[in-house]
């Protein structure tokens, strides 16, 4: 049987192409090592070229932020009949999009904190429309990922300098009740959570700095809650997952407030695999070494348009160390 030619897409055109270009790298180094015929391809605005002369058989999508996360780049892969990792067209696009993500948390009964969109048209009338929502509040532009943009704002001052920020990168925002507790990013692989960590970032919040600078923040894998409480944090990550309609590995960020409460911030369809990352460290503690999740990761890859044809499903259960995992497989 002829070795499948993975492609290894990274970069991107988008404000998190730094990091998706060590994601990229890592994933191909491993991928690489554990005996695939992977390559890198750079994505740009030629990116619909570079495929067609690479005849690859697999895409894994190391793409972060707009034109990667968000379901260009999997409509161009569905278009193509290259079969990519991760979520579809559609679940990429309702989780990079915070509003509409939200909306689906509150329709399936998901806590998530309060919040409102501002457009920039509605800029200028900032104390009209925020109103009696409150502070301390959360600013994030509605469509970027790695904390860009944001900013929390104690004041109506902080406010206005926080949209005037976030409006670089967005010309829609959403303003979000500020949540006081313990951050914990939950790791989802095939429909299965793995795990959790909890982030404390050393001064400030985990902002892009604290994010990808070594020794800014500490981790502690599984996060410091009650057996309860965590399994709480586990099954609403999950819950939020499958609300969106993701497909593979998905990191799902919360809250777990100080009166022991959690709420469901976002969900990220194409999760970081940096030195820093998280998906990672969660997997380490679980058993599954980095190349083993890059692996199991390849062997989710499909076209939603083929799984919409009827193809089969199949069922395959693969082991590492003493955990058992399932994962599902198109034919």
């Amino acid at each position: 049987m002829q070795a499948r030619k993975i492609g290894v897409l990274l970069g991107g055109l988008s404000s998190e192409r730094e990091v998706s270009l060590r994601t990229g790298e890592a994933v191909l180094a491993a991928l690489r090592a554990r005996g695939h015929d992977a390559v890198p391809i750079y994505v740009d605005h030629d990116v619909d070229v570079a495929l067609r002369q690479e005849q690859i058989d697999l895409a894994f999508i190391a793409l972060h932020g707009r034109w990667g996360e968000d379901g260009c780049i999997q409509g161009l892969l569905e278009l193509l009949g290259i079969p990519y990792t991760g979520s579809d067209v559609m679940a990429s696009a309702l989780a990079m999009h915070k509003g509409k993500a939200k909306e689906l948390f509150r329709l399936h009964n998901l806590p998530t904190p309060a919040y409102y969109a501002l457009h920039a048209s509605e800029a200028a009338d900032l104390a009209g429309v925020h109103g009696d929502f409150g502070y301390p509040c959360v600013v994030k532009p509605i469509r970027e990922g790695s904390s860009v943009g944001v900013a929390i704002c104690h004041s109506e001052a902080e406010l206005a300098a926080g949209v005037e920020r976030a409006l670089c990168f967005d010309d829609e925002l959403l303003v979000e009740r500020f949540i006081a507790g313990k951050e914990v990013s939950v790791a989802i692989l095939g429909d299965r959570a793995l795990g959790a960590v909890e982030i404390a970032p050393r001064e400030g919040f985990y902002d892009y700095a604290n994010k990808y600078t070594r020794g800014a923040t500490e981790y502690f894998v599984p996060p410091r809650l009650s057996p309860e409480r965590y399994r709480g944090v586990l099954a609403q990550a999950l819950r939020a997952h499958v609300a969106l309609g993701c497909h593979g590995a998905t990191r799902v960020d919360m809250i777990v407030s100080d009166s022991g409460n959690e709420f469901v911030l976002e969900v990220n369809t194409v999760p970081g695999l940096t030195p820093t990352s998280l998906l990672p460290k969660i997997a380490d503690a679980a058993g599954i070494s980095f190349g083993e999740l890059c692996e199991l990761m390849l062997a989710g890859a499909s076209l939603a348009t083929r799984r919409g044809n009827g193809e089969r499903r199949v069922l395959q259960r693969t082991y590492v160390g003493d955990d058992r995992r399932e994962a599902a497989h198109t034919h």
